[in-house]
Protein backbone atom coordinates (compact mmCIF):
# COMPACT_ATOMS: atom_id res chain seq x y z
CA UNK A 1 0.00 0.00 0.00
CA UNK A 2 1.22 3.83 -0.66
CA UNK A 3 1.49 6.90 1.71
CA UNK A 4 0.36 10.21 1.07
CA UNK A 5 2.79 13.03 2.34
CA UNK A 6 3.76 16.80 1.83
CA UNK A 7 7.15 18.52 1.47
CA UNK A 8 8.53 21.78 1.00
CA UNK A 9 10.08 23.36 -1.75
CA UNK A 10 13.77 24.37 -0.85
CA UNK A 11 15.20 27.30 -2.39
CA UNK A 12 18.56 26.24 -1.66
CA UNK A 13 18.30 22.70 -3.43
CA UNK A 14 17.76 22.50 -7.28
CA UNK A 15 14.62 20.58 -7.69
CA UNK A 16 13.23 19.59 -10.97
CA UNK A 17 11.27 23.29 -11.72
CA UNK A 18 14.66 24.73 -11.25
CA UNK A 19 16.53 23.23 -13.56
CA UNK A 20 14.75 24.06 -16.76
CA UNK A 21 10.94 24.91 -15.73
CA UNK A 22 11.62 28.20 -14.50
CA UNK A 23 13.72 29.03 -17.38
CA UNK A 24 10.65 27.73 -19.82
CA UNK A 25 8.28 29.47 -18.57
CA UNK A 26 10.24 32.88 -19.02
CA UNK A 27 10.37 32.30 -22.63
CA UNK A 28 6.22 32.63 -22.84
CA UNK A 29 5.32 33.34 -26.93
CA UNK A 30 3.11 35.99 -26.36
CA UNK A 31 1.91 35.78 -30.24
CA UNK A 32 0.15 32.51 -29.07
CA UNK A 33 -1.22 33.84 -25.56
CA UNK A 34 -4.47 34.90 -27.04
CA UNK A 35 -4.64 31.33 -27.52
CA UNK A 36 -5.90 30.35 -24.10
CA UNK A 37 -9.31 32.49 -24.53
CA UNK A 38 -12.19 30.47 -22.56
CA UNK A 39 -14.24 27.97 -24.84
CA UNK A 40 -14.91 24.83 -25.35
CA UNK A 41 -12.65 22.06 -25.62
CA UNK A 42 -12.99 19.88 -29.00
CA UNK A 43 -10.21 16.90 -28.49
CA UNK A 44 -10.67 15.29 -31.68
CA UNK A 45 -9.22 18.52 -33.13
CA UNK A 46 -6.65 19.36 -30.53
CA UNK A 47 -5.75 16.15 -30.91
CA UNK A 48 -5.32 16.14 -34.64
CA UNK A 49 -3.59 19.08 -34.74
CA UNK A 50 -1.16 17.86 -32.20
CA UNK A 51 -0.58 14.88 -34.23
CA UNK A 52 -2.53 12.54 -31.98
CA UNK A 53 0.52 12.57 -29.21
CA UNK A 54 -2.13 11.34 -26.64
CA UNK A 55 -3.05 7.66 -28.15
CA UNK A 56 -1.95 5.51 -25.37
CA UNK A 57 -2.46 7.90 -22.43
CA UNK A 58 -2.11 10.53 -20.23
CA UNK A 59 -6.08 11.53 -20.55
CA UNK A 60 -8.08 14.82 -20.44
CA UNK A 61 -11.27 15.03 -18.01
CA UNK A 62 -13.24 15.30 -20.59
CA UNK A 63 -12.66 11.90 -21.77
CA UNK A 64 -12.61 9.97 -18.27
CA UNK A 65 -16.65 8.91 -17.49
CA UNK A 66 -16.08 7.33 -13.92
CA UNK A 67 -13.61 9.07 -11.66
CA UNK A 68 -14.36 6.83 -8.32
CA UNK A 69 -10.91 4.90 -8.98
CA UNK A 70 -8.86 8.75 -9.01
CA UNK A 71 -7.20 10.56 -6.54
CA UNK A 72 -7.94 14.53 -7.24
CA UNK A 73 -5.43 16.59 -6.94
CA UNK A 74 -7.15 19.54 -9.24
CA UNK A 75 -5.05 19.69 -12.48
CA UNK A 76 -3.58 16.05 -11.73
CA UNK A 77 -5.79 13.06 -10.91
CA UNK A 78 -3.64 10.01 -10.27
CA UNK A 79 -4.95 6.38 -9.91
CA UNK A 80 -3.16 4.12 -7.51
CA UNK A 81 -1.12 0.92 -7.76
CA UNK A 82 0.27 -1.30 -5.65
CA UNK A 83 3.06 -0.19 -3.37
CA UNK A 84 3.02 3.57 -4.55
CA UNK A 85 3.79 6.03 -2.74
CA UNK A 86 2.53 10.01 -3.31
CA UNK A 87 4.46 12.80 -2.09
CA UNK A 88 3.51 16.54 -2.86
CA UNK A 89 5.74 19.20 -3.07
CA UNK A 90 5.00 22.59 -1.70
CA UNK A 91 6.39 26.32 -2.27
CA UNK A 92 6.38 27.66 1.34
CA UNK A 93 7.53 31.12 0.46
CA UNK A 94 3.99 31.10 -2.41
CA UNK A 95 1.67 28.77 -0.52
CA UNK A 96 2.12 26.86 -4.01
CA UNK A 97 1.37 22.77 -4.46
CA UNK A 98 4.23 22.97 -7.49
CA UNK A 99 4.13 19.22 -8.26
CA UNK A 100 3.45 16.09 -7.39
CA UNK A 101 5.95 12.81 -7.31
CA UNK A 102 4.83 8.68 -7.35
CA UNK A 103 7.37 6.65 -6.22
CA UNK A 104 7.35 2.61 -7.04
CA UNK A 105 10.36 1.21 -5.44
CA UNK A 106 13.58 2.34 -6.14
CA UNK A 107 11.78 4.31 -9.19
CA UNK A 108 10.03 8.16 -9.13
CA UNK A 109 8.61 10.02 -11.92
CA UNK A 110 7.31 13.72 -10.68
CA UNK A 111 4.28 15.03 -12.56
CA UNK A 112 3.49 18.52 -13.21
CA UNK A 113 0.82 19.69 -15.58
CA UNK A 114 0.93 23.35 -17.59
CA UNK A 115 -1.15 25.57 -19.42
CA UNK A 116 -0.73 25.83 -23.91
CA UNK A 117 -1.91 26.56 -27.00
CA UNK A 118 -4.75 24.75 -28.11
CA UNK A 119 -3.29 24.38 -31.81
CA UNK A 120 0.60 23.73 -30.82
CA UNK A 121 2.54 21.59 -28.96
CA UNK A 122 5.29 23.22 -26.56
CA UNK A 123 7.00 19.70 -25.69
CA UNK A 124 9.72 20.58 -28.47
CA UNK A 125 10.68 24.03 -27.32
CA UNK A 126 10.72 23.09 -23.45
CA UNK A 127 12.69 19.97 -24.29
CA UNK A 128 15.15 21.73 -26.33
CA UNK A 129 15.26 24.36 -23.16
CA UNK A 130 15.61 21.88 -20.55
CA UNK A 131 18.71 20.43 -22.75
CA UNK A 132 20.31 23.51 -22.99
CA UNK A 133 20.64 24.08 -19.29
CA UNK A 134 21.78 21.04 -18.53
CA UNK A 135 24.53 20.77 -20.78
CA UNK A 136 25.45 24.23 -19.53
CA UNK A 137 25.63 23.36 -16.13
CA UNK A 138 27.94 20.54 -16.83
CA UNK A 139 25.54 17.27 -18.04
CA UNK A 140 24.62 15.52 -20.81
CA UNK A 141 21.32 15.67 -22.88
CA UNK A 142 20.16 13.36 -25.37
CA UNK A 143 17.07 13.05 -26.92
CA UNK A 144 15.37 9.49 -27.80
CA UNK A 145 11.85 8.16 -28.88
CA UNK A 146 10.33 6.32 -25.99
CA UNK A 147 6.85 5.23 -25.22
CA UNK A 148 5.61 8.50 -25.45
CA UNK A 149 7.10 10.18 -28.09
CA UNK A 150 10.31 12.50 -28.07
CA UNK A 151 11.97 12.17 -25.20
CA UNK A 152 15.34 13.56 -23.02
CA UNK A 153 17.60 11.40 -21.31
CA UNK A 154 19.81 13.56 -19.52
CA UNK A 155 22.64 12.97 -16.74
CA UNK A 156 23.91 15.49 -14.20
CA UNK A 157 27.13 15.31 -12.82
CA UNK A 158 27.73 15.43 -8.54
CA UNK A 159 29.86 14.65 -5.96
CA UNK A 160 29.77 11.26 -4.74
CA UNK A 161 30.52 10.26 -1.26
CA UNK A 162 34.09 8.99 -1.90
CA UNK A 163 34.73 12.59 -3.88
CA UNK A 164 34.51 10.55 -7.27
CA UNK A 165 32.33 12.59 -9.65
CA UNK A 166 28.96 10.70 -10.43
CA UNK A 167 26.33 10.77 -13.21
CA UNK A 168 22.65 11.06 -11.92
CA UNK A 169 20.33 10.05 -14.86
CA UNK A 170 16.98 11.39 -15.11
CA UNK A 171 14.56 11.00 -18.06
CA UNK A 172 12.08 14.19 -19.11
CA UNK A 173 8.53 12.90 -20.95
CA UNK A 174 6.38 15.34 -22.42
CA UNK A 175 2.93 15.23 -23.58
CA UNK A 176 1.18 17.93 -25.39
CA UNK A 177 -2.49 18.01 -24.58
CA UNK A 178 -5.81 19.67 -25.77
CA UNK A 179 -4.65 23.08 -23.85
CA UNK A 180 -2.52 21.28 -21.90
CA UNK A 181 1.17 20.04 -21.37
CA UNK A 182 2.56 16.95 -19.03
CA UNK A 183 5.80 17.29 -17.87
CA UNK A 184 7.22 14.08 -16.19
CA UNK A 185 10.26 13.40 -14.75
CA UNK A 186 11.52 9.87 -14.58
CA UNK A 187 14.41 9.49 -11.92
CA UNK A 188 15.58 6.33 -10.34
CA UNK A 189 16.26 2.68 -11.88
CA UNK A 190 13.10 3.24 -14.90
CA UNK A 191 15.16 6.42 -16.13
CA UNK A 192 17.49 3.73 -17.58
CA UNK A 193 16.39 0.33 -17.40
CA UNK A 194 13.19 -0.54 -19.23
CA UNK A 195 11.51 -3.19 -17.08
CA UNK A 196 11.68 -0.37 -14.26
CA UNK A 197 9.91 1.68 -16.36
CA UNK A 198 7.02 -0.21 -16.77
CA UNK A 199 5.15 0.75 -13.58
CA UNK A 200 6.47 4.57 -13.61
CA UNK A 201 4.76 4.55 -17.11
CA UNK A 202 1.29 3.19 -16.16
CA UNK A 203 1.32 6.04 -13.87
CA UNK A 204 1.79 8.39 -16.81
CA UNK A 205 -0.49 6.83 -19.15
CA UNK A 206 -3.71 6.71 -16.54
CA UNK A 207 -2.69 10.02 -15.13
CA UNK A 208 -5.43 12.78 -15.96
CA UNK A 209 -5.24 16.24 -16.60
CA UNK A 210 -8.07 18.60 -15.76
CA UNK A 211 -7.57 22.04 -17.36
CA UNK A 212 -10.22 23.56 -16.45
CA UNK A 213 -12.24 26.52 -18.46
CA UNK A 214 -9.95 29.50 -17.57
CA UNK A 215 -7.96 31.98 -19.40
CA UNK A 216 -4.43 31.38 -18.48
CA UNK A 217 -0.96 32.34 -20.61
CA UNK A 218 1.17 29.22 -22.04
CA UNK A 219 3.58 27.74 -19.46
CA UNK A 220 1.76 28.75 -16.47
CA UNK A 221 1.36 25.75 -14.08
CA UNK A 222 -1.57 24.38 -13.48
CA UNK A 223 -3.20 24.50 -9.76
CA UNK A 224 -2.56 21.52 -7.84
CA UNK A 225 -4.40 21.15 -4.07
CA UNK A 226 -4.93 18.71 -1.66
CA UNK A 227 -7.03 15.38 -2.13
CA UNK A 228 -10.38 15.98 -0.52
CA UNK A 229 -11.24 12.63 0.06
CA UNK A 230 -8.68 9.23 -0.92
CA UNK A 231 -9.60 6.64 -3.63
CA UNK A 232 -10.60 3.22 -2.96
CA UNK A 233 -6.96 2.21 -4.46
CA UNK A 234 -3.89 1.73 -3.54
CA UNK A 235 -3.14 5.07 -1.89
CA UNK A 236 -3.69 5.02 1.34
CA UNK A 237 -3.14 7.60 4.14
CA UNK A 238 -2.43 11.48 4.43
CA UNK A 239 0.85 12.71 6.02
CA UNK A 240 3.39 15.18 5.89
CA UNK A 241 6.92 14.73 5.24
CA UNK A 242 8.49 14.93 8.89
CA UNK A 243 6.37 12.31 9.53
CA UNK A 244 7.30 10.23 7.04
CA UNK A 245 10.74 10.65 7.87
CA UNK A 246 10.46 10.27 11.48
CA UNK A 247 9.24 7.02 10.38
CA UNK A 248 12.13 6.15 8.90
CA UNK A 249 10.71 7.09 5.03
CA UNK A 250 13.00 8.80 3.02
CA UNK A 251 11.21 12.83 2.52
CA UNK A 252 10.07 14.49 -0.59
CA UNK A 253 13.29 16.08 -1.00
CA UNK A 254 14.95 12.91 -1.70
CA UNK A 255 13.69 12.04 -4.67
CA UNK A 256 14.63 15.31 -6.75
CA UNK A 257 16.16 13.79 -10.00
CA UNK A 258 19.33 15.74 -9.73
CA UNK A 259 19.32 14.82 -5.92
CA UNK A 260 20.34 11.31 -4.39
CA UNK A 261 18.01 9.45 -3.31
CA UNK A 262 16.11 6.43 -4.99
CA UNK A 263 18.58 7.35 -8.22
CA UNK A 264 21.03 5.35 -9.50
CA UNK A 265 24.36 6.81 -10.23
CA UNK A 266 27.01 5.92 -13.28
CA UNK A 267 30.65 6.37 -11.98
CA UNK A 268 33.26 7.61 -15.07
Amino acid sequence: MGFFNRGKSKDDRPDTGAVDVERADDVVDDAVAADDAVGAVDLDADDTALGGRRSGGPLDRAEVADDRDYLNLGAIWLRGQQGMELRLEVNEQEQQITGVTAVLGESAVQLQAFAAPRTEGVWVDIRNEIAASIVDAGGTAEVLTGEFGEELLTRMPQAGPDGRTVFMPARFVGVDGPRWFLRAVVSGRAAIEAAAAQAVHEVIRTTVIDRGDEAMPPRELLPLRLPDAEPSGEVEGVGDAEGAEQAGRPGVDDLKPFERGPEITEVR
